[in-house]
């Protein structure tokens, strides 16, 4: 059978089963008439649910981390994408970059670049010069030569805008608005049903997010507050042997990463949402994780740090509480002063407002409008 439709290959070199941010733009993808290939990596058996046609190919690797990592991953999605037919390409973040942009130059078929952060700045390249030098050299090479850029917040494509004198268009991570159809109790969850529950939550749970801080918080904290962090990360193993403490096991619960669906059905069941990344990289001061918008659609308040995307938000809105130290203590003082504060129903019933200026149906037009000006 013939047909006239046209292909758009996403690269992700991460599973999409956690990303929510690749699969809404695998959705508009679909509804602006393409035939979708999602090209991620094989990252444990998590179940992909969706309602749309996505062609799902997992790359797998014997060795995922390292410069071997890298250089096969580069070699691999090369061929793979040299293999396809695509009449548009869309690479996320600088590793899938070189790849992407060597086949849109052999193949002559647009190529959109959906910058999540500023990759060069993460904390794990800190203090390893010549890899974040040869990551730096090479994104100064790809993106002044690209033509549909993307990123996730205003403070990032400002930072952009200075190094390249490039325009980056700002889609942000805003999850779609949705209650579980059925939502579960904490019975069902296997949560306690009597305690404040705080919960942070993350596919990137790494150096410098504050979860350690978190988790030693607890120690200062009384019973009636429980620990709750889902996701995973570079600090993943740290974070459950603090929680082994004495003081800690029966006021923390460590769940590894979740499908979208099920990660919201502990959200919803929470008291309080937390998002307390460092200032100690231009990354994360610059960053907006989508899960403070997982905390808006939940009705959490918010403990969150003082940076600048975060805290705008937090403080507009009066959804929440900014805090400016990530000591121990000074974390458990937040968090018992939110639960005992006058204002706790007043933020849950101001991220009504939030949700209304701030959703996926308004981010999603500018990705809309990328995806037709690549195309055409």
């Amino acid at each position: 059978m013939v047909t006239n439709q046209k292909t758009a290959v996403v690269s992700i070199i991460n599973s999409i089963h956690t990303d929510a941010r690749v699969q809404k733009t695998c959705k508009e993808l679909f509804l602006a008439g393409f035939e979708v290939i999602v090209i991620d990596r094989k990252l444990g058996s998590l179940g992909f649910q969706t309602t749309y046609n996505f062609k799902l190919i997992s790359l797998q690797f014997f060795i995922n981390t390292g410069v071997l990592f890298y250089f096969c991953y580069q070699v691999k999605l090369f061929f793979k994408l040299l293999s396809l037919r695509p009449n548009l390409l869309f690479s996320n973040d600088l590793d899938t970059l070189l790849p992407n942009y060597l086949v849109s130059k052999i193949k002559n078929v647009p190529l959109i670049y959906d910058s999540h952060e500023l990759f060069i700045e993460v904390p794990e390249l800190q203090n390893k010069r010549l890899k974040k030098g040869c990551w730096k050299m090479l994104e100064s090479f790809l993106i002044p030569r690209l033509k549909h850029l993307i990123t996730v917040n205003n403070s990032i494509a400002n930072v952009y805008k200075s190094i390249y004198d490039k325009d980056f268009k700002v889609v942000r991570n805003i999850p779609d608005n949705k209650i579980p159809e059925k939502l579960k109790t904490r019975k069902e969850l296997g949560l306690p049903e009597d305690k404040f529950i705080v919960i942070l939550q993350g596919a990137g749970i790494n150096i410098d997010r504050g979860a350690e801080e978190l988790i030693e918080s607890f120690k200062l904290l009384d019973d009636r507050f429980f620990l709750l962090i889902i996701g995973s990360g570079d600090v993943w193993q740290k974070l459950v042997e603090l929680c082994l403490d004495e003081k800690l096991k029966t006021k923390t619960r460590l769940i590894e990463r979740l499908p979208k669906n099920e990660l919201m059905q502990y959200t919803f069941n929470a008291t309080i949402g937390v998002s307390i990344d460092k200032s100690t990289n231009l990354n994360y001061y610059n960053s907006l994780p989508n899960k403070v918008f997982d905390y808006a659609n939940a009705g959490l308040p918010i403990l969150a740090s003082n940076i600048p995307e975060i805290a705008f938000l937090v403080n507009k809105y009066q959804v929440g509480l900014v805090i400016t130290s990530h000591e121990p203590s000074e974390i458990a003082k937040g968090i018992s002063e939110m639960v005992s504060s006058a204002h706790f129903m007043e933020w849950k019933e101001n991220y009504k407002k939030l949700i209304l200026e701030n959703n996926w149906e308004i981010e999603s037009k500018v990705l809309k409008a990328i995806i037709k000006h690549a195309a055409n």
